[in-house]
């Protein structure tokens, strides 16, 4: 089998790669002012990305309900799952500030933000304080918003994922490398574009997930592989903070998202909470422990204190009733519901087994400015692939948002740069015939298992070390030359997964690089010969970049 390539060159302003929720969101906001945009996604836009299912909380600041006290909000919002150490306070400060914007927005387009009739303030807060997190019905968010963007001239394709950013001699971004997937025979495409949008979300199944054996079993979207990241990184773009990957919570062996969906308690075996933040089930504050420390399912498991449990044996028929059929249909997690329904098993008697799983890069990645723009001229970012700003709900489609209104502007300030005859091109076209005529070539899977139990075992989220990871770099790049060499695909989706797993190899190696370079142990990073915290690197962050001398690491300050 050869692909092709399409003789015809996709020409746009603004290439937006990945149509999930921040793709979709800067599309939209590039359309209305005027640029002309063309989406590239892997799967459909109707149905992809994190969002793919629905949400249930949109993090806002809406001064009628909140009061005019923004500093106040802005300390109070930083104290959430959207806020911490591990953004830029002045990003936090711009998606907050511009919140609102969006809210009314996405109700003019018809997604219902106020399923209660007035606004209503749930979930993911501190005891005490105000509440931000917005409940809305999110089921039909990514159809409403593939609409709202189809009435603005935006161009889809779906089934086409992106290998490669383009750029010229000068570093400016000149358009794009893809393929359409939608035939077992794929069909390599070029996009010509002044700026592009990076918004292929997180890092999904660099580590082992939950249950190995089902490496799709993931509380995000398992589709988002990291491709984003790597993308930024061979085009030259400054990442950020990958040395503080994390993970998730939620229901153990079933992987999923919306822990602040449930109304109950983070409890020991015998019904007790292991947090004092409070001593009842809260629909208004949900429980904010996994939230603060979603790592205490696993530390404690690790302590010999564990198994922790979601407990509703104490809420209300009520708010069980509302959990349970209009929270969870909302944020797109009621196979949990379905799964419970099957099972015979009584929220009221019996408590749920959490657990941490999914380690990975969300929140982590992309370093851009106020107006969203990587280090790279014309490279833009936004949702889970950017690193200084959370990438949750709000920080992925108010960025978005920004994202495309600066590139609308900044396309008019440069000119059409020819890509035909770009070297990448052709050694893309040769790479993907040789794994497609490698008729006895090793499945992608192989490559991707070896990946994980690499990052696992070498440079895991318990322990590492100068030998540990000296070690595992050495094995990553030995991964790296052997799949290159030896990975085999017999058609398009084969081929997808391949370019995802070297991908993920290309993102793990200025991982362990990171990993070494931070000689201490602070947040998920554990250092077996660094366990004191280096007060010197307090607000800061590390940064990687790969430029044409090598591999360039540093720390800058948060402010």
């Amino acid at each position: 089998m050869n692909m092709t390539r399409q003789n015809e060159i996709i020409k746009t302003d603004y290439l937006v790669i990945g149509g999930g929720m921040a793709g979709l969101q800067s599309a939209i906001a590039a359309a209305s002012k005027g640029a002309d945009v063309v989406i590239a996604e892997k799967a459909d836009t109707r149905r992809s990305g994190c969002g793919a299912n629905g949400n249930d909380h949109f993090p806002c600041y809406i001064p009628e309900c909140h009061g005019d006290d923004f500093e106040l909000a802005l300390r109070q919002v930083n104290m959430t799952m959207d806020g911490g150490p591990w953004q830029d306070p002045t990003m936090l400060r711009l998606w907050l500030s511009r919140s609102y914007e969006v809210v009314q927005f996405w109700e003019s387009i018809g997604i219902n933000m106020r399923p209660t009739g007035k606004w209503n303030f749930e979930g993911h807060s501190v005891p005490g304080n105000q509440r931000y997190h917005l409940k809305f019905d999110g089921k039909n968010q990514k159809s409403a918003l593939t609409k709202a963007a189809l009435d603005r001239g935006v161009r889809i394709l779906n089934k086409t994922p992106i290998c490669d950013v383009l750029t010229n001699e000068e570093g400016r971004v000149i358009g794009a490398i893809g393929f359409d997937i939608s035939e077992d025979t794929p069909k390599l495409i070029v996009f010509q574009a002044k700026a592009v949008l990076i918004a292929a979300g997180g890092a999904s199944r660099l580590y082992p997930g939950i249950t190995p054996a089902y490496m799709f079993n993931d509380a995000g979207c398992p589709a988002d592989a990291g491709t984003g990241h790597a993308l930024a990184y061979r085009a030259g773009a400054r990442l950020v903070n990958l040395d503080m990957a994390g993970g998730h919570a939620g229901p153990r062996y079933f992987a999923r998202g919306g822990k602040g969906t449930w109304i109950g308690l983070t409890s020991d075996i015998n019904g007790d909470c292991i947090t004092p933040y409070q001593d009842k089930p809260s629909r208004e504050n949900g429980d904010i422990a996994s939230d603060i420390w979603p790592g205490s399912y696993r530390d404690r498991m690790q302590a010999g204190t564990g198994p922790s449990y979601m407990n509703c044996t104490r809420t209300t028929d009520e708010d069980l009733d509302y959990m349970l059929h209009d929270a969870m249909v909302s944020e797109g997690i009621d196979s949990i519901t379905d799964h419970l329904d099957q099972r015979g098993i009584s929220l009221r008697d019996s408590m749920i087994e959490f657990g941490s799983y999914n380690i990975g890069l969300s929140s982590q990645g992309v370093d851009i400015d106020v107006h969203a723009m990587s280090s790279v001229p014309g490279m833009f970012a936004a949702g889970n692939v950017m690193g200084n700003v959370k990438g949750s709900l709000g920080g992925a489609v108010i960025i978005g948002m920004v994202a495309g209104e600066s590139a609308a502007d900044y396309v008019k300030t440069v000119e059409e740069c020819p890509v035909e005859g770009h070297p990448l091109i052709q050694a893309r076209l040769d790479q993907c015939n040789a794994i497609l005529n490698r008729s006895e070539g090793a499945h992608w899977k192989e490559a991707a298992s070896t990946l994980q139990n690499i990052m696992n075992d070498y440079a895991g989220i318990v322990i590492r070390s100068e030998s540990m990871l000296t070690a595992g770099l050495t094995y990553l790049r030995q991964l790296k030359e052997e799949a290159h060499q030896n990975l085999g695909a017999s058609n398009s989706h084969e081929l997808m997964r391949t370019l995802e797993v070297l991908d993920q190899i290309d993102i793990g190696e200025p991982m362990f690089l990171m990993f070494l370079n931070r000689k201490e142990s602070r947040g998920p990073h554990h250092r077996a010969d660094y366990t004191y915290t280096n007060m010197l690197l307090n607000d800061k962050f590390q940064t990687v970049e790969k430029t044409k001398d090598g591999v360039v690491l540093d720390f800058r300050s948060r402010w």
